[in-house]
């Protein structure tokens, strides 16, 4: 993977100035709201959960209240240590670990993995992508359970829109410039950054996945029993779903 250490997501920069918008604190109430629904999903109410690709923490912090030894892994020191400075403010306990989730692995550790927000397929080589779930498998306990948070691709084609902007109070601005490529297969993005007279531009690639295509990529490496739904709380997914959610186990 030496090709990540100058891919857009290895950028800390990247991060820190798209924070503001990625990151709202409206997202944050919006995670402490859904996280008590995962537990029913997964059939895992307890134990040990490892919040793959954590950002600044929006589920580890929850989860880590609500009893569960957490262990939250990202690459980017800047969202880890954000996440930490909200875990202090919460007295939430999270073992924080600054790691690639493409490299991370902790054999037999977890009852529970979680990759939320879309934080997959950023490597150009899928067998990069494919890395990531059977470091997973391998760091879940016989029976533990993964659940993949993902924009299908049958979600994206509804809703596609080339051009998008955000603007924050400060009057910052977020231009989203998006193309979709080699048959459907990624999506190609430029984010343009405008704050005052400063332009910062980026460029985004990652890999789309469709519910059918994820479900065999997880059977692939090993999972079986896996259930696709349309948002953490159940509902199928189809037409009008919010989110492709995968939930997928290790045989016990």
């Amino acid at each position: 993977m030496a090709a990540a250490e100058t891919a857009w997501f290895a950028d800390d920069s990247f991060w820190e100035q798209t924070f503001p918008f990625m990151f709202r604190p409206t997202s944050f109430d919006w995670a402490v709201e859904k996280a008590p629904l995962i537990p029913a999903l997964s059939g895992v109410a307890s134990g040990a959960l490892l919040d793959l690709a954590c950002g600044p923490g929006r589920y580890a912090i929850p989860f880590a209240q609500a009893g569960f030894a957490v262990t939250a892994v990202d690459r980017t020191r800047f969202l880890l240590e954000r996440g930490r400075e909200r875990a202090n403010q919460a007295g939430a306990h999270v073992e924080w670990i600054e790691a690639d989730m493409g490299q991370f692995i902790r054999p037999a550790a977890f009852d529970l993995v979680l990759n939320v927000f879309t934080s997959f397929g950023f490597y150009d080589d899928p067998a990069d992508n494919r890395r990531v779930l059977e470091n997973v498998f391998t760091s879940l306990r016989p029976g533990g359970v993964f659940v993949f948070d993902h924009l299908g691709k049958e979600l994206l084609a509804e809703r596609f829109m080339p051009t998008l902007s955000e603007t924050l109070d400060d009057g910052s601005v977020m231009i989203h410039r998006n193309e979709i490529i080699d048959d459907w297969s990624r999506v190609d993005g430029e984010w343009i950054l405008i704050s005052g007279e400063r332009v910062t531009r980026w460029r985004i690639r990652h890999w789309l996945y469709s519910g059918r295509e994820i479900r065999e990529l997880l059977s692939s490496v090993g999972f079986v029993d896996v259930r696709l739904y349309g948002n953490f709380a159940g509902d199928p997914y189809g037409p009008g779903a919010a989110r492709l959610v995968a939930v997928a186990r290790r045989p016990a």
